[in-house]
């Protein structure tokens, strides 16, 4: 089945047909990931309960943990006010970034304000 025509009808995809999804740690808020999907990773997530996106350098889908075993458990999905973002909270067990870090944003803070 195809992801729900109501919530598609929602979406403002970029020229190649993704939407960007910010990945968040659903008890704590902390920001784990950006990623992208697409309407059938979209559908896949809500229908499955685990984190399905578009991989644009390997051009296909992935779940997360599939391979590495830090499973993103999808607690809640919401999009934002534009219909550009998805926003997936999540209960992330073990790393979320392919480096081995909790989250892709913990490496490179770039200024403390």
């Amino acid at each position: 089945m195809p992801l729900d025509p109501k919530i598609a009808a929602r979406l403002k995809h970029t020229p190649d047909g993704l939407v960007p999804a910010v990945v968040q740690q659903h008890d704590t808020g902390e920001v784990l990931m950006l990623a992208w999907m697409d309407d059938e990773a979209l559908h896949r997530t809500l229908t499955t309960g685990r984190a399905t996106y578009w991989s644009r350098s390997r051009g296909e889908y992935w779940v997360k943990g599939d391979t590495s075993g830090h499973v993103q458990h999808v607690r809640e999905v919401a999009l934002d006010c534009d219909g550009d973002t998805i926003l997936l909270k999540v209960d992330q067990v073990g790393a979320a970034c392919h480096t081995g870090d909790r989250t892709c944003f913990d490496a490179d803070v770039l200024a403390l304000l």
